[in-house]
């Protein structure tokens, strides 16, 4: 199947083509044709299976030769729950929009909203927005939605575990009842079906994968370790792998902080992303890890689904989540559209609970029973056994087919790093 096949406009496979991209991610297949068919969906799909271009590529073919929008109003809403993820949504609809007469704008907290309100003035065809600052904005009658024509819902499960749900059900009030519905989770939870009830109508639902699954690809590891270990631990870690991108996870705030002077103090080039830092300061930080400037970022799970990194090699859980769920989008950060990964977490005595929380979750068996004795800060255990190597991804090469698909063979993957090859940023 090709993207052409889908019936897809000429611009838009034209900057599908450009970016080496000829044939769609299983949710792709799926999800395209039953919004062109003016269907709701309802889709479950794990990260980094293409989603956004999912759902963005037939809002663009439906919009385009439509009526422009009026000022202060939108055609087309995408919730996001964090401001990376909204970030990332409206870059991803600005590059395939590229050669369409759309215009398309974010808004989110963390910057001042009058810039905002400016850009909603000439109306926008495509709004990507967190939840939050859109209701900011509605409250100051700088957006309104008289004529919306589609409503998308992305990640609705994250909507959900950080608390949106009151201000979602505000914002379905105020928008008109005949309008297409696209609602993304990573499952479909009792939760998310009875959100789904009050905002889809008779749905097409699509899974692409197994409820609360990791992604397949990526090899989970566990390091036994006492909690006053970590720090010197994860520095060796970063040393012997050599990589020019590391995404390390923590639990706090406090804690990011505090690992991320150690990580610079060691001479790691590092930098911390969480609630408390601004938004200037949290994309100037993800700019830097992913341009290949900065060699480890260190974040809190806020960013846990709002990361899109091509070929992130590797997944450093410092501390376990304390909800299992978690543990799933954060490894989901590597291992993305067929490329491979590694997650490894460090853990103490005090994160057994977790541990074993985040293997009943996933129905997988992460670390072996015998948790009593710890091992030398080298000794590793695997989903292959003990006593294994650190394996090291090798530099993966876009797979044409899919946007952000990426694949490795396991013989690229020995090479690479028998050589030391680094990747560039």
């Amino acid at each position: 199947m090709s993207f052409k096949s889908l019936g897809l406009c000429a611009p838009v496979l034209a900057v599908l083509e450009e970016q080496g991209y000829t044939e769609p991610t299983p949710i792709q297949a799926k999800a395209i044709p039953a919004v062109l068919d003016g269907r709701d969906v309802m889709a479950a799909a794990q990260t980094g299976t293409g989603k956004t271009a999912g759902f963005t590529l037939p809002i663009l073919e439906l919009l385009k030769d439509g009526e422009r929008a009026k000022p202060n109003e939108a055609r087309v809403l995408i919730l996001t729950p964090t401001r990376e993820l909204a970030a990332q949504v409206a870059e991803s609809v600005a590059t395939y929009s590229r050669g369409l007469n759309l215009r398309s704008a974010v808004v989110f907290g963390g910057v001042k909203i009058n810039p905002q309100m400016m850009q909603l003035r000439k109306g926008v065809d495509i709004l990507v927005a967190t939840p939050g600052r859109l209701l900011d904005l509605y409250q100051q009658n700088a957006v309104k939605f008289p004529k919306l024509e589609m409503l998308v819902l992305d990640e609705a499960d994250r909507m959900l575990d950080m608390g949106f749900i009151h201000d979602i059900k505000r914002i379905l009030k105020v928008l008109p009842a005949k309008r297409q519905n696209l609602l993304f989770s990573a499952t479909f939870s009792t939760e998310i079906r009875a959100l789904a009830k009050g905002m889809v109508n008779d749905p097409i639902e699509i899974s692409v994968s197994p409820e609360n699954t990791t992604a397949e690809r990526v090899e989970q590891m566990v390091y036994p370790v006492t909690k006053a270990q970590k720090a010197a631990l994860l520095v060796t870690l970063i040393k012997e792998l050599n990589q020019p991108q590391i995404l390390v996870f923590t639990r706090t705030k406090h804690g990011a902080n505090k690992l991320t002077k150690q990580l610079c103090s060691a001479g790691f080039q590092a930098a911390a992303i969480h609630g408390n830092k601004s938004q200037g300061a949290r994309t100037k930080a993800l700019s830097a890890f992913k341009s290949g400037e900065m060699q480890v970022l260190v974040a809190t799970d806020i960013a846990a689904r709002g990361l899109d990194i091509d070929l992130l090699p590797y997944v450093v859980n410092y501390d376990l989540p304390q909800v299992a769920e978690d543990y799933v989008h954060r490894i989901g950060r590597t291992g993305r559209a067929g490329s491979s990964g590694t997650a490894l977490s460090l853990v103490c005595d005090e994160e057994i609970k977790q541990l074993r929380a985040i293997e009943r979750f996933t129905g997988q068996k992460v670390i072996q029973n015998d948790m009593q004795e710890y091992k030398s800060q080298f000794d590793t255990v695997s989903l292959a056994g003990p006593g294994k190597s650190i394996p090291k991804p090798a530099r993966s090469q876009p797979r044409r087919g899919s946007p952000g698909g990426h694949q490795s063979t396991q013989g690229e993957r020995a090479r690479n790093h028998s050589s030391g090859r680094r990747r560039q940023g």
